[in-house]
């Protein structure tokens, strides 16, 4: 009995290392299948760093005012007799706007006249009296001044009238007619907004630490998001006297030439002031940019060395800093050189040392000034 145990244990035993043998062997054929095995290269599309000059710039947020605005009012209270403009349309200086009722002017100004002229032959028939001695200086002091009064009177009521016809003080585009004909106007009631457009200021804000960047005289360039792909060149006309103590910002007004009066009172455009002299950055497109909490990196293709010696097309993943960006571009400061190849898609899918496959049949965009299609 005892025999027979021992030999089944021996069977056991000589089974159980055979099997611990053959498991052994595929394990070690497994690792050295899988240390042999190299994954397959990445499609990614690539694009040659340049250098180009970019002209330092300040971005602000504007909004556009008329050099010359107002409401045109009725000065004096009256009843509308005519109105001679069509709402939006454009005026000449001093064309006629609105008519007021002037007929009791009219009939006042007929009688001032006739007392006018009445007092200066008064004055011509003492004059002469006074010439032979006939009249005294008094009542030639009081004909000189009844005719002096006379003219007055017809001058108070010449303007009379012409307050009450109402004319642009300036060329301009009108806003919405608010006056209707028959309607009784009273004195400083609105009639129509006036608002000269060309030229035309834009106001923004500076934080007061570029105060000393922004000078009359200086480039500014604006854009509004209504107009697309329209940039607007002017000049810094002036600078406030003050510094906002709430926002710590100094009002800045430049002026823009508007024939085409696109640009409207009251409209909000990014502002970018030019500043300096063109510095040289390296570019590439932001979508080339793997972007991570502990540092902003890309990866750059190069010819690379295997484990078995043989070479390939990788990667090196490099540590970048980045300055401003402009549409599609980013500026690297550092991290990438002029003339250097960087992924500029499927950087997520990227190891330091991946293979890689360039395909550069579809690119991304990469324009500093971009212009989407309108889909």
């Amino acid at each position: 009995m005892a025999k027979r145990m021992t030999l089944m244990l021996l069977l056991m035993a000589a089974f159980l290392a055979v099997i611990g043998f053959t498991k052994y062997r595929q394990v070690q054929a497994g690792i050295a299948q899988g240390a042999s095995f190299k994954p397959p290269a990445e499609a990614v599309t690539t694009v040659v760093a340049k250098q180009q000059d970019w002209h330092p710039s300040l971005a602000a947020i504007g909004s556009v005012a008329a050099v010359r605005g107002v409401t045109v009012s009725a000065d004096l209270p009256g009843v509308v007799e005519k109105i001679l403009f069509e709402s939006g349309k454009k005026v000449r200086a001093g064309e006629l706007l609105v008519q007021l009722d002037t007929r009791q002017e009219q009939a006042q100004l007929v009688g001032a006249q006739a007392r006018n002229d009445l007092a200066r032959l008064s004055l011509d028939r003492v004059s002469g009296l006074l010439d032979k001695g006939v009249t005294s200086q008094a009542e030639y002091d009081a004909a000189v001044a009844q005719e002096e009064q006379g003219r007055a009177n017809v001058g108070e009521t010449r303007a009379a009238i012409a307050r009450k016809t109402i004319r642009a003080p300036f060329a301009g585009i009108l806003g919405i007619r608010q006056a209707n004909l028959g309607q009784y106007l009273h004195s400083g009631d609105p009639i129509v907004s006036l608002q000269a457009v060309d030229p035309i200021h834009v106001n923004f804000g500076v934080p007061q630490q570029e105060i000393a960047h922004v000078k009359a005289g200086r480039e500014v360039r604006v854009s509004a998001a209504e107009l697309p792909g329209v940039v607007f060149t002017g000049s810094i006309s002036a600078l406030d006297s003050v510094v906002d103590q709430t926002t710590r910002n100094i009002q800045v007004q430049a002026l823009f030439d508007n024939p085409d009066g696109r640009l409207r009172p009251g409209m909000f455009v990014n502002v970018e002031v030019m500043l300096d002299e063109a510095d040289p950055v390296v570019t590439i497109p932001a979508s080339s940019i793997s972007y991570a909490p502990y540092g902003n990196s890309v990866f750059i293709v190069e010819k690379m060395t295997g484990p078995n010696g043989a070479s390939y097309l990788g990667v090196r993943q490099q540590f970048v800093k980045l300055g401003a960006s402009r549409g599609d571009q980013v500026a690297v400061l550092t991290g990438v050189k002029q003339g250097e190849e960087v992924v500029s898609s499927g950087v997520f899918k990227l190891r330091n040392g991946a293979e890689v496959q360039v395909n550069n049949e579809v690119q991304p965009s990469n324009e500093p000034a971009p212009k989407p299609e309108d889909n």
